[in-house]
């Protein structure tokens, strides 16, 4: 059998009661079991959603925009009567 590649491992402990913070081995297995999958998979899938809910899916922008590019997007901008977004996107649309 091969040596396993303990570089990228962690210990892992399951709590003695489910909490905010943790879950019990017990929880653990019922989750598995209903999601058809180990109690491995089901830890990565637990890591996969967090991850997604809680960090940027995407890179940061350069921030805010300045005064000059605002200036520009202003005299770009079509002038005259107020229109609706929606109208705007329905011209773009059929253009």
């Amino acid at each position: 059998m091969p040596a396993r590649n303990t570089a990228n491992q962690i210990a892992f402990r399951y709590c003695s009661v489910d909490s905010a913070i943790g879950v019990t081995r017990e929880t653990a297995k019922r989750l598995a079991a209903h999601l058809g999958v180990d109690e491995m998979q089901a830890i990565h899938r637990a890591l996969r959603e967090l991850a997604v809910r809680v960090l940027p899916q995407q890179e940061a922008d350069d921030g805010p925009l300045t005064a000059a590019q605002v200036r520009q997007i202003r005299k770009r901008a079509v002038q005259g009567a107020k229109r609706s977004v929606r109208s705007s996107l329905l011209d773009v649309k059929t253009a």
